[in-house]
């Protein structure tokens, strides 16, 4: 057992896997850090080069003195509350190793449930024609890259304002040899489409829905290190999402669906701006695997006349 008075200062060749792991998590507890123990086996993992399994694997080699200078640095990054996602530049989403870099919102767990009503929409085979999706706002990719690996065969879009995130979801597609079937473009929310030929079966959007005001008070983590124009909704969280909601009717088929993140009390304010759009019908909302509101599903009104579809994706 390794002695708790000890500090990684002491002569590395003293240090074996088992004490650093154990030493960290008590250091991180100490600190407030959340799930110490497990942040200690990721950082160490990543500095070795290894699998968490790796580290009981080999509980008892000593750390070469290189090794141990470079996990010190991760310790000091992850004490000032840096996001560990960002000091190993990965998350997990949909069972996706994901690239992640300060441009980009670290993907939540709560986003799946977006994902899988979107996935409700979309056939599991090939249509005729193919289903047109469109995502605002891309960030690391993961929610078109998970529709696309789930639901091939379709035609995939998606859009960010922000050249940074847009070349970390064009990496992560990449990565997940979807680069061929999902299309990045730098835009500023529908700024690069034109609503007469650009015609959706289905957009989907995780936008930002902070109150300005919140966003300083929440975890540091959150608040000192993603970035902020991917936060920030307005004084009211919601401007961004009556943005799209006034606004994705233009770029929907008759029967298209819209489908939106938002925050666990703003369910309300969306319904009202929707309803004063008439735009729409069938108004659904999703609660989170913790029981909160979290996503909400409107459908664009289908037109008497039956627009002809046509869609300018695979173009």
């Amino acid at each position: 057992m390794s002695n708790p008075t000890r500090t990684p200062t002491t002569p590395p060749d003293r240090w074996t896997i088992l004490d650093l792991v154990q030493w960290t998590a008590g250091y991180f507890q100490s600190n407030g850090i959340d799930s110490p123990r497990s942040t200690a086996e990721i950082l160490l993992a990543y500095t070795l080069e290894i699998t968490r399994i790796d580290l009981y694997l080999r509980y008892d080699q000593p750390m070469a003195p290189s090794e141990l200078r470079r996990y010190k640095k991760f310790i000091r990054r992850r004490i000032r509350r840096e996001p560990v996602a960002y000091i190993v530049g990965r998350k997990e989403f949909w069972s996706m190793p994901l690239y992640v870099n300060r441009h980009v919102l670290i993907p939540r767990p709560e986003t799946e449930c977006l994902v899988e009503l979107a996935l409700a929409e979309i056939p599991d085979q090939p249509a005729a024609p193919p289903v047109s999706v469109l995502e605002l706002g891309s960030g690391t990719g993961a929610i078109i890259l998970a529709l696309a690996s789930e639901r091939p065969g379709h035609h995939y879009l998606a859009l960010d304002y922000s050249a940074e995130a847009i070349n970390v979801s064009r990496k992560n597609a990449a990565q997940q040899n979807l680069d061929s079937t999902v299309r990045f473009i730098c835009a500023d929310w529908f700024s690069a489409l034109a609503p007469s030929r650009a015609r959706f079966d289905l957009i989907v959007s995780n936008p930002p829905y902070i109150r300005s005001a919140d966003i300083d008070g929440l975890q540091p983590e959150v608040a000192r290190y993603e970035p902020r124009q991917a936060l920030d909704g307005g004084a009211d969280g919601v401007d961004c999402l009556k943005q799209i909601i006034d606004t994705a009717p233009d770029y929907l088929q008759p029967g298209g669906v819209l489908i939106l993140e938002i925050g666990y009390d703003q369910a309300q304010q969306v319904l009202k701006t929707a309803g004063n759009r008439k735009a729409y019908d069938g108004f659904q909302v999703e609660k989170d695997f913790s029981g909160m509101d979290r996503v909400i599903r409107l459908k664009r009104k289908i037109d008497e006349k039956g627009l002809h579809k046509e869609s300018d994706i695979g173009t």
